[in-house]
């Protein structure tokens, strides 16, 4: 029987650094990312519901397949740009 994975609860991160990591299939409740930077990082496959996105900034993003409510987001960014 393989190990449990590492369980983090009521736990401070805060300022933490994170290089080279592997998260695949990590699961996220009740996580306060405010403020958090991310570069460099693969979120292919990934949900996020119930999120709170306000003040968010994609830049160089690679978008193909991505949807918003059922929207595909390269489908917005065509029509808003005609």
């Amino acid at each position: 029987m393989p190990p449990a994975p590492p369980t983090f609860a009521n736990t401070s991160l805060r300022d933490a650094q994170f290089t080279d990591v592997d998260l695949r299939a990590a699961r996220f409740a009740d996580v306060d990312l405010a403020d958090a930077s991310f570069a460099n990082v693969s979120l292919t496959g990934a949900r996020l519901d119930d999120v709170n996105l306000s003040g968010v900034a994609i830049t160089g993003a690679n978008l193909d397949g991505m949807t918003i409510d059922g929207v595909l987001v390269t489908d917005l960014l065509r029509a808003y740009r005609a």
